[in-house]
């Protein structure tokens, strides 16, 4: 008898998630959908290190020290790493509302309220929690439903609140939060020094080849010296302020979403409760505690209404024989005891040695 198969896709939950993430390897990687800046950061990186190595290293190491390149590659391969875990990482994105706890949630805050009058804007759903003697206000996200945690807010471009947000960063292709601003504080401060190593090293380049043969003559036999300096020379002015900023930042254990919004500052007077009060220990905890692991499991499996999970793979062992058309999709709850088999078939099984005996009976 032919059997039907019928196989079903697993599906993943990160094909299921809200927001405007992209996702590549199977949900291993999660980035934003405007990705286009993040390709120009790494053609710039890619292209300014690879003109560096191609030209100036070999004369430099010849000339000067073989530990010039070596240091280069360094740097180079340290901020490449840095951009990519920075890139293809959770931030911190916290989960949206079930229909259940979003419901819950609005019935909550209703009760709270109680009936607004016609024409009245109803209060702000708030909640105050109180962080190191300091009251800090919860808000409601109305698109994620839920009371964001303490310093997260909600992203516009990814449309995801995100936990200790930073900044939505379009150089990366992603937003910066809690889970990789530590990668992205080490990206920009490795490609600052990176930026000056190879400004550098070009001006002495340029300063050793123009004794010998003049500094034209030099520019004209040299293009893509001329090329990684005028790079170099406009990139230096933004990462290195860019790097500055942000190392204030981690010495006040202080966001760039707090900053901007003068949570700590300026109106409010409010210190900020997250600060020890010393440079040593912010720097300590925003650089080098724990990182958290991810809430969203991308890569868990979606399951059914049931709360099944569907077989990957529904193909039956060699030798299994069935009666039924169509193999199930759904694995059973709990294993198959003696009470689940038809009676049908109990029958069929005692009738089959009887009819043996009686046939072993006639023989003899």
């Amino acid at each position: 008898m032919s059997v039907m198969m019928v196989r079903k896709k697993v599906m993943r939950k990160w094909e299921k998630l809200p927001g405007k993430n992209s996702f590549c390897c199977d949900g291993r990687i999660m980035m934003a959908r405007q990705k286009g800046i993040f390709y120009l950061t790494l053609i710039l990186i890619l292209g300014t290190c690879s003109l560096f190595f191609a030209f100036e290293c070999r004369y430099l190491a010849a000339h000067l020290s073989p530990a010039i390149p070596v240091f280069a590659v360094v740097l180079f391969l340290f901020a490449l790493a840095t951009l990519l875990r920075t890139s293809f990482s959770d931030p911190g994105v916290i989960p949206r509302a079930l229909p259940d706890e979003a419901a819950f949630i609005e019935m909550e805050i209703e009760a709270a309220n109680g009936n607004v009058p016609q024409g009245q804007r109803p209060p702000p759903r708030i909640k105050n929690v109180q962080i190191n003697n300091q009251i800090v206000k919860l808000k409601y996200c109305y698109t994620c439903k839920i009371f964001r945690p303490p310093r997260a807010s909600h992203c516009s471009i990814c449309d995801n609140c995100v936990e200790r947000f930073d900044h939505h960063c379009p150089w990366v292709g992603n937003c910066v939060g809690k889970r990789n601003y530590r990668y992205f504080y080490l990206f920009i401060l490795s490609l600052s020094l990176l930026t000056i190593y190879i400004f550098t090293f070009n001006i002495v380049y340029i300063s050793l080849n123009s004794v010998k043969v003049g500094f034209l003559n030099t520019l004209k036999e040299t293009p893509g010296t001329v090329l990684e300096v005028f790079i170099c020379f406009f990139t230096l002015w933004s990462v290195v302020g860019l790097t500055g900023f942000h190392t204030f930042l981690v010495s006040m254990n202080q966001t760039t979403n707090e900053d901007i919004k003068g949570s700590w500052t300026g109106k409010n007077r409010i210190q900020n409760p997250y600060s020890h009060g010393n440079f040593v220990k912010n720097c300590c905890e925003v650089l080098c505690g724990p990182v958290q692991p991810s809430v969203l499991d991308r890569r868990g499996i979606v399951q059914d209404q049931n709360g099944l999970a569907p077989l990957e793979n529904s193909t039956p062992p060699p030798g299994a024989v069935t009666t039924s058309p169509l193999i199930s999709r759904e694995l059973p709850k709990e294993p198959v005891t003696p009470q689940d088999v038809r009676p049908e078939a109990l029958e069929m099984s005692t009738s089959a040695p009887k009819k043996s005996e009686g046939s072993r009976g006639k023989e003899k």
